[in-house]
């Protein structure tokens, strides 16, 4: 049940959903508010076996435009608890003889929502790299070559395009079978075609140490004082002419600013969370070290305790 309207009796009241017949009725005076609604909900159906089965099973997915029937195709499945011979039936078998021209894709958009689940990213950025991917195997075939990597670096172009960059090497941990190397190599492939025989751009976001930042202090466990703190840093850091890449000055801030708390923070750890080597860690940071005292907000840290962290 749930408030709403009701017109004639005047005043906001109680109603009833009749989903059978799609009527939202008043539960005071029986008026029909709405009649032969639509439910947008899930449609369930039981096909069970048995009569105390109630397991519900969904009843197709949502449409996919990028296949070519939509997705919406029927499925003849083996039923729970049947023997192997339904497979030899007559359905089973003519089922299995079908050709589904979309097999591979949807293998592949599997595969780009197994990795995207692992990174946590949203359902905005798989859409995207399901749509690189289409695009790249209607231009160009994809025999010969490692189909790992080119779903992976997919990912990792959507990801770039939807302003939610993840690093290569965070990519390659979701990724299976795929170096960092070889999807450095997919990427550079996918955006040559892309851009070379189908003419259109393909424009990715330039890369930010902001970007990253709030991610990697959040593996890290660190307080918002220094997060707020690390984000002020990388920012002002920008206008230096630190030529480091933005994931290495990124890891080099959270060191600083790990220094600069109660909570010190080790150089291993911070690689871990960051992916970034020590020895690029140490070297960034002494990069920034001559420019700490302007760069380190000083709500955060005093001049005197900026003095004292350590020479690179």
């Amino acid at each position: 049940m749930a408030d709403t309207f009701c017109r004639d009796c005047n005043k906001q009241t109680e109603v009833v959903f009749d989903h059978a017949a799609g009527d939202t009725i008043c539960s005071e005076c029986g008026l029909v508010l709405e009649a032969h609604s639509i439910d947008e909900t899930s449609e369930w159906r039981t096909f069970a076996n048995e009569s105390n089965d109630n397991d519900p099973v969904r009843v197709g997915g949502p449409y996919n435009p990028l296949l070519t029937d939509g997705g919406l195709s029927t499925v003849i499945s083996k039923p729970n608890g049947s023997s192997g011979e339904f497979l030899n039936s007559s359905l089973g078998k003519w089922q299995g003889r079908g050709a589904n021209p979309d097999r591979n894709l949807i293998q592949a958009f599997k595969s780009i929502a197994i990795m995207s689940d692992r990174l946590g990213l949203v359902t905005t950025i798989k859409d995207r790299a399901n749509e690189i991917y289409k695009k790249v195997e209607d231009q160009k075939p994809l025999k010969g070559r490692n189909l790992d990597a080119i779903l992976a670096a997919c990912l990792y172009i959507a990801c770039r395009q939807e302003n939610k960059p993840r690093t290569v090497k965070e990519i390659c941990s979701v990724a299976n079978n795929a170096t960092k190397k070889e999807i450095g190599r997919a990427k550079e492939f996918i955006v040559k075609l892309l851009e070379g025989e189908m003419g259109q751009s393909v424009e990715m976001g330039a890369i930010h140490a902001a970007d990253y930042m709030r991610r990697f202090c959040s593996n890290l466990g660190m307080t918002n004082q220094e997060v707020k703190a690390a984000q002020e840093v990388v920012l002002k850091s920008e206008e230096l002419d630190i030529r480091r890449s933005p994931i290495s000055i990124a890891a080099a801030v959270i060191h600083i600013i790990t220094q600069l708390s109660n909570d010190k923070k080790g150089l291993k750890d911070i690689s871990v969370a960051t992916r970034v080597a020590e020895g690029t860690i140490k070297n960034s940071y002494k990069d920034l070290h001559p420019h700490l005292s302007k760069i380190i907000p000083s709500w955060f840290a005093k001049e005197e305790d900026i003095k004292h962290l350590p020479n690179p």
